[in-house]
């Protein structure tokens, strides 16, 4: 392996968490134990509280001690700002409370970036831990802020024709503050340490993405990070989906991060006793299906919470790859024989690129603001609850994973609308109850220049302000080839009669009755039209006002939407490499490609051992990783074990 190679591949690595009690002699030790599992970076939280006295002076050393550790075992360290907190502030601050702790803030920056700015084995900064609170917090600098900012605002062009709307203002600035303070905390460390490395760390993705304006943190940020803790953030799966959301979570951020890299800051590496909403503890094998997953989704890295245990306050004792005595546990050596994995075949992985599909899944966050802004107490249903928008983009996420496709996951924001051609590629819109009228037309070009959507649920219900576009004039009736005459409740679950082809489909909650414009019907129940399908242009619309997708998640079986799937994007799937020829339920792929070669990653999370075929013409397969029995035939087909991952480079037979 030579230097270059080794400087491509990815990183992993696991936080060293420090604070007052430890000795010399412990830190020493812990960073060897990164060295010697094959560790190559860490993330250090840098507590103000640790380091700055109430009398004003400061004291560095406990800090020093492990920067000095780190550059001993060759160590690369990402230094996590930490302003003084309450002690049980486990998450770090969010926001400055007031102009006093602004300028305090200023003051810590200044101190810590002018000390560690020289040390060897500094290699960036992270200057916040987890940005996103959820709601625009009550707070003196903030509501000042907020004042401003509705002072000087201008009014958007199109205004939801005149009518009544809800304003979603405190959404749309902590959006615009979020990205604000990180370029302010960006520019403070850049003060004194310009050009260095910033990185940051998002959370709670499938909750709080629509505070995250990436295409706007790209202009600053060096990469972007995630935290992805499935005891804190998978609240919306069951672990036998964990793998899928992570799968999940590393595409929202692949797209985030755009041109910019991204890796995973966060990854659980141990039990949490007290902590998080769900207890639990990784398995060795979801350590490596974690691992392998956000390698297969392009991740320059991940960094696991943590290698050794904190002693005191909430977390004491928690999370740690290491245990109580120091010792690797058995996912601190899983990891490391993913590390060796990649390091044995170093001339692949160092020059890696995503190989994903041209079928992409589009959120929006005002989808996700309008549902949140409409909720009352009352029997609980998915379909109209919070998240409600986000599981069902879901639901066709991990449908296709089933079938093999790695399919992308965006806002709407993300997806590059100005191409000319769009022929081959396909959008979902899941119930995606509100589309910003910014996006109409884009929806249109996509479309017309030769693209497939796919639409169901009560997509484009609202604009952007929760003004029902249903009714006369509906945006869309030219494209989708017909309008809603009303949406009528039913039940939690029922069947949808798909009449091309005739498929056994569930929906929940509503179905719509549609009055047919240039569509063509494909759904009907009695005399009343429910989906069409229209051309336009040179592309085509399948138009389903039915949550059929949400339905097939809630009754944990995608094997009808999977037929449907590969009914409708039949030409796309079969141009892909290494999807699977059948339908393989609880088992999912990652694709990657290396010059002339590809990897694929599959993680079976079927309780039952699977039979795999790949579409994978005059390839052969040589099997990289296996931790749990499978084989590869010589006709290339695949045994994979319950919980196996399976790693695999493929290259011309012959």
């Amino acid at each position: 392996m030579n230097q270059r190679q080794k400087e491509r591949l990815p990183q992993i690595g696991a936080e060293v968490f420090i604070e007052p009690g430890q000795t010399a002699g412990e830190i020493d030790n812990w960073f060897k134990q990164l060295r010697d599992a094959g560790m190559t970076v860490t993330r250090i939280r840098l507590f103000e509280s640790y380091m700055h006295h109430q009398d004003g002076s400061w004291d560095f050393s406990l800090f020093d001690m492990a920067f000095e550790a780190a550059e001993k075992y060759g160590i690369k360290v990402y230094g996590n700002l930490f302003p003084a907190t309450v002690f049980t502030d486990v998450g770090g601050f969010k926001f400055a409370k007031s102009e006093a702790n602004l300028a305090e803030i200023a003051n810590y920056i200044q101190h810590l970036v002018t000390h560690f700015k020289d040390f060897p084995a500094l290699y960036g900064w992270v200057p916040i831990n987890e940005p996103g609170s959820g709601v625009l917090p009550e707070n003196e600098l903030i509501n000042a802020a907020f004042d401003a900012w509705k002072l000087n605002e201008v009014e958007m062009e199109y205004n939801s024709n005149g009518f009544t709307r809800l304003d979603f203002a405190e959404e749309r600035f902590l959006l615009e503050y979020n990205t604000w303070f990180l370029k302010w905390l960006t520019d403070e460390i850049h003060r004194y340490d310009p050009g260095s490395i910033i990185h940051v760390n998002n959370h709670a993705i499938f909750q709080h993405a629509a505070e995250y304006d990436f295409p706007a943190w790209r202009g600053f940020l060096t990469s972007l990070g995630g935290s992805a803790h499935a005891s804190w953030h998978f609240g919306y799966f069951d672990r036998q989906q964990y793998a899928i959301a992570m799968s999940a979570n590393s595409e929202i951020l692949r797209s985030g991060a755009g041109d910019i890299p991204w890796l995973m800051t966060e990854l659980q590496g141990g039990n949490n006793t007290y902590s998080a909403f769900d207890p639990m503890c990784p398995t060795e094998q979801e350590i490596a299906q974690w691992l392998w997953i956000t390698i297969g989704a392009g991740s320059k890295g991940s960094i696991f919470w943590c290698l050794n245990p904190r002693r005191s306050g909430f977390e004491a004792g928690e999370w740690a790859m290491l245990d109580f005595q120091n010792e690797p546990t058995k996912r601190m050596r899983v990891a490391t024989d993913v590390i060796n994995t990649i390091r044995l075949h170093a001339e692949v992985f160092a020059d890696v690129q995503v190989c994903a599909s041209k079928i992409n899944i589009i959120y929006t966050r005002e989808s996700m603001w309008v549902e949140r802004a409409l909720q009352i107490p009352g029997k609980v249903y998915e379909g109209r609850t919070v998240g409600g928008a986000m599981k069902s983009a879901l639901s066709y996420f991990e449908a296709l994973a089933e079938i093999g496709v790695h399919a992308g996951f965006k806002e709407i924001r993300e997806f590059d609308f100005s191409r000319a051609d769009y022929s081959g590629e396909a959008l979902i819109l899941s119930h995606q109850i509100s589309i910003p009228s910014t996006h109409w037309q884009a929806f249109h070009d996509f479309v017309f220049r030769g693209g497939k959507l796919i639409v169901d649920g009560l997509t484009a219900y609202y604009d952007e302000r929760a003004f029902t576009l249903m009714g006369s004039a509906f945006p869309f009736e030219a494209l989708f080839g017909a309008t809603v005459g009303e949406f009528k409740f039913i039940d939690h679950l029922f069947k949808f009669p798909m009449q091309d082809p005739e498929l056994d489909l569930s929906a929940t909650l509503w179905k719509a009755s549609l009055k047919l414009l240039t569509g063509k019907v494909v759904a009907a129940d009695g005399t009343e039209i429910v989906a069409v399908r229209n051309q336009f242009g040179k592309g085509e619309v399948l138009y389903m006002p039915a949550l059929v997708g949400l339905a097939a998640r809630i009754e944990g079986d995608y094997s009808t939407l999977v037929q449907l799937l590969k009914c409708e994007l039949e030409q796309i799937i079969s141009d892909s490499l290494f999807v699977f020829k059948e339908h393989q339920p609880k088992v999912l792929i990652k694709v990657l490609q290396s010059g002339s070669e590809w990897i694929t990653i599959l993680i079976n999370k079927n309780r039952e051992q699977q039979f795999l075929d790949l579409l994978a013409p005059n390839l052969k397969a040589d099997c990289l990783y296996a931790d749990g029995g499978g084989l590869v035939q010589d006709d290339g087909r695949i045994t994979i074990n319950p919980e196996e991952t399976m790693v695999m480079k493929w290259s011309a037979s012959g």
